[in-house]
């Protein structure tokens, strides 16, 4: 028996509610990715933002036709994480000197990335318990763009690293 006041009685309800935390995540990511394109000072840094940007609009479809596949209306549900993520991430940018912007953002994907990430695999276990290929292979396609712009992003950040170290000496 649901203990009272329970909305979520299944495995099957766990992923779809999930599921919709996960579309509320790349909603609120498609947002900072906007922003964060008119804020980077580096060219190669906003053509890497822009084209996350257009990665995350496929994220979405993908997440939409999920929920397509196993028979549910598009629901988003609320993702505390990513709110704090982003919240953070402005409060910083708010405080750094113009020249410490660019590496703000990557910190802030970096870390954006690892999250959605944990997602992901959260979401991939909970379908494969579903057995169904095709949600599954959508969660796959995105998890791999996840995990390709963490690997450029660390690339990006530990390069700024070195040009900053050298501007100092």
């Amino acid at each position: 028996m649901a203990a009272l006041g329970k909305t979520i009685e299944s495995p099957r309800e766990l992923f779809v509610h999930k599921l919709g935390s996960a579309l509320t995540m790349e909603e609120t990511i498609l947002e900072m990715l906007e922003k964060l394109q008119e804020e980077a000072q580096d060219a190669p840094l906003r053509r890497d933002l822009g084209q996350h940007h257009r990665e995350t609009q496929g994220q979405m479809r993908n997440l939409r036709q999920v929920f397509t596949a196993i028979g549910e209306e598009p629901e988003k549900r609320p993702c505390p994480a990513i709110d704090g993520l982003k919240k953070e991430g402005d409060q910083l940018l708010d405080k750094v000197d113009e020249s410490l912007v660019d590496s703000v953002i990557l910190d802030g994907v970096i870390e954006t990335e690892h999250y959605e990430i944990a997602v992901y695999d959260s979401l991939i276990i909970k379908a494969e318990r579903l057995a169904d290929d095709d949600v599954i292979a959508l969660l796959n396609e995105n998890i791999e763009q996840e995990e390709a712009t963490l690997k450029k992003a660390i690339a990006a950040a530990e390069q700024l690293a070195k040009k900053s170290i050298q501007q100092r000496v």
